[in-house]
């Protein structure tokens, strides 16, 4: 009895003592004792008896947010989200070639066909695809990442009219929201929640000012905003579930097991 005793005791002034140096790395060969019965060192969502407050991990916050939104940037860049912008048949949509097709292009059918200017259009080409910096912040209570993806490109607009280019810049946020789960044999991962594009955030400007055309740039701009951003979040919302299953695992993860703890580790700017 007296051996079990010290040993408790040995076990909490340990773990005092770890607590009190977190962070100071160990020898390659030391270890801790890791049968039934003796001391274990917690790890990140691995609850503590006798309800303690769970032990966080010291990596620090800052670097984990950083190589998140880097791995998730690359995963959107790897996926081809500059290509698909690049290739938008944008042209077919504003334009459809019958009436009778389904879709987004059927529900627009009717308002295109009600608007003649747009039959000026002789083609509509995407140029300078950007993906921009990639904005990541939690939710208040800690437990969910807003993950804002913005997207910027040029429209150039060949019309009938001789000699007339229309020029557009168009920027769209695309926003998921990323969660912490665990599966049932307590692993944790990210799943993906609601994905949208922010309202509001998508913005047509025009560069290159052509007055004669201004009737025309207005219809297609109103025709733009309709189609743009159903176009993109159909691509981009998939996209992220793949990223998520492709990032680093040990980064996903420290990820969710924080989000689940709802622990802040986005430091807002």
């Amino acid at each position: 009895m007296f051996l079990v005793g010290s040993l408790v005791v040995l076990c909490g002034l340990l773990a005092q003592s770890l607590a009190q140096l977190a962070g100071v790395p160990l020898p390659l060969n030391y270890g801790l004792p890791m049968s039934v019965g003796h001391c274990r060192p917690l790890h990140l969502g691995q609850s503590q008896p006798y309800g303690m407050t769970p032990v966080i991990s010291t990596y620090p916050t800052e670097h984990l947010a950083r190589n998140f939104r880097d791995g998730f940037r690359q995963g959107l860049l790897s996926g081809g989200i500059l290509g698909f912008l690049e290739h938008m048949p944008l042209l077919s949509y504003v334009r459809p070639a019958g009436s009778n097709a389904g879709g987004l292009v059927g529900m627009l059918g009717k308002v295109i066909s009600s608007i003649p200017l747009l039959n000026n259009i002789l083609d509509i080409r995407v140029t300078n695809p950007q993906l921009l910096e990639i904005g990541l912040v939690q939710s208040y209570d800690f437990h969910r990442l807003y993950v804002t993806i913005p997207l910027g490109f040029e429209l150039k607009v060949n019309t009938l009219v001789v000699g007339s280019l229309v020029e557009l810049a168009v920027k769209l946020d695309v926003t998921a929201e990323v969660y912490g789960v665990r599966d049932i044999y307590g692993r944790s991962r990210l799943v993906i929640g609601d994905c949208i594009h922010s309202p509001g955030s998508l913005r047509i400007t025009l560069l290159n000012g052509l007055s004669p055309l201004q009737n025309l740039i207005d219809s297609l701009t109103d025709i733009l905003t309709r189609i743009i951003p159903g176009l993109v979040q159909g691509v981009v919302c998939p996209l992220v579930n793949g990223i998520l299953s492709l990032l680093d695992v040990t980064l996903v993860h420290d990820v969710a097991d924080l989000l689940l703890h709802g622990v802040q580790f986005v430091i807002k700017a």
